[in-house]
């Protein structure tokens, strides 16, 4: 399971298990990296359900 995030700057694909990672970086900052970490973290429960949902339906 992985989630994609883009924005004007780059993007990035970060694995959801078994642990949150960082599967690829394009253009984006350490510090932009570590923000995003911080939402999927926040709202990891909803990205697996949704990912469940949407893939195992």
């Amino acid at each position: 399971m992985h989630v994609h995030v883009m924005c004007e700057s780059g993007e990035a694909k970060f694995w959801l298990e078994s642990e949150l990672a960082l599967a690829k970086n394009f253009n984006l900052s350490r510090a932009q990296l570590r923000e995003i970490e911080t939402v999927i973290e926040a709202h990891h429960h909803e990205f697996i359900n949704a990912w469940k949902e949407h893939f195992c339906s």
